[in-house]
């Protein structure tokens, strides 16, 4: 069954399309929340944006009589159940608890998940297939490559439930976005307000690089002052 999540405005998705990292940050940082960056994590092509619902898995310490090949190859193990079943639009998000000696997926089930439509991957592990999974053309972070198979250090166990990603709580469906940057986790009940919030901070800060570029001083460019945000208004008018 498809988890009900809180709806989204028609526009969220599109609008943070537009809206950095650094200034979805900035707009929950006004809101409260200080720990939603997942450190760490380097995008394998920074050059692709990346926005979509998280679909979660979580893995646990692998165990021998459990991470099996045998086991892990069964089309209800949670890793393989996870990529099957992401949506179009939907970011997988795993919790490999920061473990880097072993790789959480590679360019086989990253393929899958293009082929199906996803937004993209987001781990705080390892992957391997290093190189491929960078010319593939999917959003996908990691921690750094590694060659081993995930049943070397992990054990899926789990999908669809609240997971820690670079010491991030993650719910399902709430909004991933990442850029060059890295990746930042919006809580789904905040999209909104921080997808327009975000937009209209980009353009304010498009006009303010300008002014600086051309040799405008810090103080009372940025943030501000009322001569400046008038000028900025005028801007705006114009450039629309």
């Amino acid at each position: 069954m498809t988890p009900a999540y809180p709806a989204l405005g028609p526009q969220t998705l599109e609008q943070l399309r537009y809206v950095s990292t650094a200034t979805v940050s900035t707009q929950l940082f006004k809101l409260g929340l200080r720990n939603m960056f997942m450190p760490g994590l380097r995008p394998l092509a920074p050059t692709l944006r990346m926005v979509g619902e998280a679909r979660t898995l979580r893995y646990a310490p692998a165990r021998e009589d459990l991470a099996t090949f045998e086991a892990i190859s069964r089309p209800d193990y949670p890793q393989r159940a996870a990529i099957e079943g992401i949506r179009r639009g939907q970011v997988l998000v795993v919790d490999c608890r920061g473990v880097e000696s072993a790789a959480a997926a590679g360019e086989i089930y990253m393929s899958r998940l293009k082929i199906l439509g996803a937004a993209g991957c987001v781990i705080d592990g390892s992957i391997r297939d290093f190189p491929a999974v960078q010319k593939l053309g999917l959003p996908v972070y990691a921690r750094s490559p590694a060659a081993p198979p995930h049943p070397a250090a992990h054990l899926a166990v789990d999908m669809d439930v609240p997971i820690g990603c670079a010491e991030v709580l993650v719910m399902p469906g709430d909004i991933i976005v990442g850029d060059g940057e890295g990746v930042v986790c919006i809580p789904r009940h905040l999209a909104d307000q921080v997808a327009q919030n975000g937009l209209e901070m980009e353009e304010l800060e498009t006009f303010v690089l300008e002014k600086i570029q051309a040799g405008a001083r810090v103080p009372g460019t940025y943030p501000p002052d009322e001569a400046t945000k008038l000028e900025y208004e005028a801007w705006r008018k114009a450039r629309r």
